[in-house]
């Protein structure tokens, strides 16, 4: 069954990679939807956060049960929600139903991205491991770049509704290839014993562990303050530079790269790790250039909306390494949920926590951002947001260096 020369870990990847598409689709075409749909800012908002909602609810309970669910069974039942919400969404004639869409979308994001890192651990051998996570870790700034990049010019050649169609074709390919190629459950459960469930009282035995150690909270907060900014800035700034006058396709490059850069330090996390730099120092360094980056690429003087700011070029590069050295943070804490989990048996619930606490601050950062450009007639308090996310972070880092050195 297997395609020559394919391997099924990249198969897995390539499908957190399509998962990650639709989230970031909806920022290039939020310019197309406000004409065409009257999406309101504070909207626009909630259709960028709405496919985090699974993820903010049943985080847990997909760790919990991730391999009594079956981990090819979870992913391709994901791709084949995300496509049939995709094709539906296409017909949305109101922003109501591509709301419900949304949430629609984020219980297949969930289900596919939730039991990639298990999947991958069953497929590889030991030695491999390490790096073919670290490749899973891109699989998020990959493919929100390849949608921000790719997702206005389908929008100006056509429509909005032919980019939902085509990612909607894309992800079903997907979903043919993972069955096609990776394992079925029940083969790789007779050739791993560790694959098969426990009772009802161990997993409740995971719940209470994690649930009472103080390592899964703090992993768990550090990734809400983390992604909840990196999504608010990243999903406005197509419409940022929309708002200032930038020509589409260049607005397209530059968030595209804004957005792909973020893989340069999940990858360099990674490395730095493995050469002896400690965690602390690397939530530390992310934290501060976030909110750094931020104030340089938002604040104005003086602090009113028709305000004058750094130059152009000056703003670009601040959010540039607010993306990337900000990258560093999420392989950190994944490293760290591993060293700080309450036991060997509860590493996929302590990363489902992580995700569940994650997909919450995605939820919340967009809205409240908006809400505040809103009232403000500006981005340029956005920074505040950003820095108290930033400050949280930096306080978070501190606990945790001292739990990973007790």
């Amino acid at each position: 069954m297997k395609a020559p020369g394919v391997h099924p870990a990249y198969v897995v990847i390539a499908a957190g990679v399509a998962a990650a598409l639709h989230v970031g689709k909806l920022s290039p075409a939020l310019p197309a939807l406000e004409q065409s749909l009257g999406v309101t800012l504070l909207q626009a908002g909630f259709l960028l956060s709405l496919v985090q909602l699974a993820g903010m609810l049943l985080g847990l309970a997909v760790g919990l049960a991730a391999d009594g669910l079956g981990l090819r069974r979870s992913m391709l039942s994901g791709l084949f929600l995300l496509s049939l919400a995709s094709l539906l969404g296409g017909w949305a004639q109101d922003v109501y139903t591509l709301l419900a869409l949304r949430a629609v979308e984020g219980l297949g994001f969930l289900l596919v991205s939730m039991p990639a890192p298990s999947l991958i651990r069953h497929l590889v051998q030991p030695q491999r491991m390490s790096a073919m996570l670290g490749l899973w870790g891109a699989y998020m700034p990959l493919g929100t770049a390849v949608a921000l990049l790719c997702g206005p010019l389908v929008i100006a050649l056509s429509a909005w509704q032919a980019w939902w169609w085509g990612l909607a074709t894309v992800t079903l390919g997907l979903a043919w290839w993972v069955w096609r190629v990776v394992p079925s459950d029940r083969l790789r459960a007779l050739s791993s014993p560790s694959a098969k469930g426990s009772d009802r009282r161990a997993w409740i035995l995971r719940l209470r562990q994690t649930l009472s150690a103080p390592g899964p909270w703090l992993v768990a907060l550090s990734f809400a303050v983390y992604s909840g900014q990196w999504l608010a800035v990243i999903g406005f700034l197509p419409t940022i530079y929309s708002q200032a006058g930038v020509a589409g396709g260049t607005s397209a490059v530059l968030t595209a790269l804004v957005a792909g850069v973020n893989m340069v330090g999940n990858i360099a996390s990674g490395r730095l790790l493995g050469r002896g730099v400690p965690a602390q120092f690397l939530l530390y360094t992310g934290f501060t250039v976030m909110g750094l980056g931020t104030l340089l690429a938002f604040f104005v003087w003086p602090m009113a909306a028709g305000g004058t700011g750094l130059p152009a070029s000056v703003r670009f590069m601040a959010v540039l390494f607010f993306s990337m050295v900000g990258g560093m943070i999420p392989g950190t804490l994944f490293s760290l949920a591993v060293r700080l989990a309450p036991g060997e048996g509860t590493i996929s619930t302590t990363v489902g926590w992580m995700q569940q606490w994650a997909s919450l601050g995605q939820f919340v950062g967009p809205p409240l951002v908006a809400w505040v450009a809103s009232g403000a007639g500006g981005w340029h308090w956005t920074w505040v947001v950003t820095g108290a996310c930033s400050g949280i972070g930096l306080l978070l880092a501190w606990r945790l260096g001292l739990r990973s050195k007790s």
